[in-house]
């Protein structure tokens, strides 16, 4: 019988996973990359960029970081020697197509009225209909020739991720950019940039954003300027940004990535007996988050520039807010190269930035706005139909409908976050966030692979969008207005614990009580579930 053919879009870290588990099955993929190598955001990054997370839980589960590596957040050029040294490892250049760059996709084989009617996902259950013709058509350009080809797969695996691509531009309803005469760009663009350090030499430079990226331009800028040409940065909102992986020497990942962790939030479809537990353990929950709290406070001038963020540390654990201070960056506000500014809005005028109240003109010549990306927009505009379009990411109200089954009548009891209820032979790989995406990622390209090679079907399309629905009241308990980030943080073992279940091995990954319960988890206690 033919190997089914396997497509997958994008070579970064979800995209490499999803090839080398879907080659452990026996399949042959094809992916296209549209860059010209591997690594997706980590092949344009700042300069000054490290890893977010330890080594330990920032790997692939069957890959050890080399024992050359000693920091505990190498820089972002070591990060993509060990992503080009897994690639090697397990020979997977070769499915690759660099510089392959997909304009859109659609299903053939069934109409949009047939596939609504299917009370079965793909119409049966399975990864491929069975005795049907069903295929995704790709249409992919080369980058470097410029013709066009047309591709059909079996099944496609999107690996496009939610952090790049299509930028988030704020919306301006009077006195927008059109009025300002200096340089205006995302953080995207300059993160392309060659040689940045001249670009904002002796420039007065202003960075609207307050995540991760903020931050570490403005530090950058910093670097270069000095006090003599302060750098402003406009925060909209306040965020917990730690400058150390540990709370009084005790490690984050034991207050929030071990299994007695797990039983302090409530999960979506849980039983009587786990929603008892976690009520009764919240206050538990909120005194570990006051705790923490008050170490980062006493620890980083916070409270002196006003930076306290107005929601609670275990909140931003669950939505997916945490990232990595850059290093001394509340010693450069101290000294004067870094201007902090607090304001929710603002506009332009034609020499700068003016803040919400308008008593306040910021002088700028560059104004770069790490204002993040719009993820869910960057997959609708992949599909060419307009019903996928309409249903693939939901609404600005609802949750991205990515199918997540829950422990209800000992059905199938998995939170996969890849699969939609709605559109069939195809998964989404990369999208749900977690403090270290690559893990999440590598298990559900793990759990796909599985589900292509049959070793389990789906249930009813009925099940599953009862599962999206009881998913999405979890995300909008733990997640709040952040919701659509899909973050997954703090359920990530029971969130594997579930995809183990599915493709039959054992979720308990530890050896010993005290080690299951109160170590923490990582990608290496999943490795070797081929």
């Amino acid at each position: 019988m033919e190997r089914k053919r396997v497509g997958i879009v994008g070579a970064g870290v979800s995209g490499l996973a999803a090839c080398k588990h879907a080659v452990d099955k026996g399949f042959s993929p094809v992916v296209f990359e549209a860059d010209g190598s591997i690594g997706g955001v980590w092949t344009h990054t700042l300069e000054s960029t490290r890893l977010q997370a330890t080594t330990a839980a920032y790997r692939f589960s069957d890959m050890a970081w080399p024992a050359s590596v000693t920091e505990t957040y190498p820089s972002h050029r070591k990060v993509m020697d060990y992503i080009k040294s897994y690639a090697c490892k397990f020979d997977l250049l070769k499915y690759i197509k660099f510089n392959s760059q997909v304009l859109g996709v659609e299903y053939l084989g069934a109409t949009e009225e047939e596939i609504m009617s299917w009370e079965h996902w793909s119409g049966n259950g399975t990864a491929f209909r069975s005795g049907k013709d069903g295929r995704w058509c790709l249409t992919v350009k080369d980058s470097k020739v410029g013709n066009t080809e047309v591709f059909l797969v079996d099944f496609l695996i999107l690996c496009i991720g939610r952090h790049s691509g299509t930028p988030n531009i704020p919306e301006f309803l009077a006195n927008g950019p059109e009025l300002f005469k200096g340089k205006i760009l995302h953080s995207m663009d300059y993160a392309y940039m060659d040689n940045v350090a001249e670009f904002v030499k002796r420039k007065h430079v202003t960075i609207v954003g307050s995540g991760k990226s903020a931050f570490d331009i403005a530090a950058e800028v910093a670097r270069v300027n000095g006090v003599s040409q302060p750098c402003t940065m406009i925060c909209r909102t306040k965020h917990w940004l730690v400058h150390k992986p540990s709370i009084w020497g005790v490690p984050l990942s034991y207050f929030y990535l071990n299994r007695i962790s797990q039983l302090l939030v409530h999960k979506p479809g849980e039983g009587f007996l786990h929603y008892i537990l976690a009520t009764m353990l919240s206050p538990l929950r909120w005194a570990i988050s006051k705790v923490i709290e008050t170490y980062l406070k006493r620890s980083i001038p916070l409270q002196k520039h006003g930076m306290v963020p107005e929601y609670s540390f275990s909140f931003a654990m669950s939505a997916c807010l945490i990232a990595m201070l850059p290093e001394g960056f509340y010693d450069r506000v101290d000294e004067g190269s870094i201007i902090l500014k607090k304001s929710k809005k603002f506009s332009f005028c034609d020499d700068g930035i003016i803040l919400q109240d308008g008593n306040e003109c910021i002088k700028s010549d560059i104004v770069i706005l790490a204002t993040g990306f719009r993820g869910d927009q960057k997959l609708r505009d992949i599909f060419t139909a307009n019903w996928c379009k309409r249903i693939v990411a939901g609404s600005s109200n609802t949750t991205v409908p990515l199918y997540s089954v829950i422990l209800l009548i000992k059905v199938i009891g998995i939170n996969r976050e890849c699969i939609h209820p709605r559109i069939p032979q195809l998964a989404i790989v990369g999208y749900s966030e977690s403090l270290t995406d690559l893990y999440a990622s590598e298990r559900m390209a793990n759990w796909v692979a599985h589900f292509l090679a049959g070793s389990f079907q789906l249930p009813s399309i009925r099940c599953m969008e009862e599962s999206v629905a009881e998913w999405e009241k979890y995300k909008n308990l733990y997640n709040g207005k952040y919701f659509r980030r899909s973050c997954i943080s703090t359920i990530n073992i029971w969130f594997n614990d579930m995809l183990c279940q599915d493709i039959g091995y054992n979720p308990r990954r530890k050896n010993g009580f005290l080690a299951e319960w109160f170590q923490p988890y990582g990608p290496a206690d999943y490795a070797g579930l081929h």
